[in-house]
C-alpha cells in the first residue's frame, strides 16, 4: 500500500522539521492511523462491490462458486485422481497449478472471511 509505506520517511522527517515533542508525536499518530484509515475504506468500497455483484442473476452472480469449483476439481484431479490412476498405469495429464493455486487460495480467504460474519452471526443476505 502507497500509504503505508509513506509513513515511516513522513515521520522521519517530522523530526527534523518540529521541535514540539507532544506536536511531532500527535502528527505522528495521525500519520499512523491514516493508512489504517485508507485500508478500511478501500475494504468498504470491496464489500459494496460484492453486494452489487451479488444481486445480479443467477448468471452475474455464481461466477465466483464456478470459479471455486473448477480449481477443487482441477486441485482434486492434480494431487488425489492422478496419483491413484498412475498407480494403475493410467496416465492423465496435470494442469499447472501455479496458475490455479493464487485462486484459489484467494477464494479460500474470501471463504475465510465469510466464515467469520457466520460466527458473528453476521446476515449478509440483506
Amino acid at each position: 500500500m502507497a500509504i503505508a509505506a509513506l509513513i515511516g520517511p513522513a515521520t522521519k522527517l517530522l523530526g527534523k522539521f518540529i521541535q514540539d515533542k507532544d506536536k511531532k508525536a500527535e502528527l505522528a499518530h495521525k500519520l499512523a492511523t491514516m493508512a489504517d484509515e485508507h485500508a478500511q475504506q478501500l475494504a468498504l468500497a470491496q464489500i459494496k462491490l460484492n453486494t452489487e455483484e451479488a444481486k445480479g442473476n443467477w448468471f452475474q452472480s455464481s461466477w465466483r462458486p464456478l470459479i471455486g469449483w473448477i480449481a477443487g476439481f482441477s486441485l482434486a484431479i492434480n494431487y488425489l485422481i492422478s496419483p491413484i490412476c498412475a498407480g494403475f498405469g493410467v496416465n492423465i495429464p496435470q494442469a499447472d497449478m501455479s496458475v490455479m493455486m493464487p485462486l484459489l487460495l484467494g477464494m479460500l480467504g474470501i471463504g475465510g472471511l465469510r466464515s467469520l460474519d457466520k460466527i458473528k452471526k453476521v446476515d449478509s443476505k440483506k
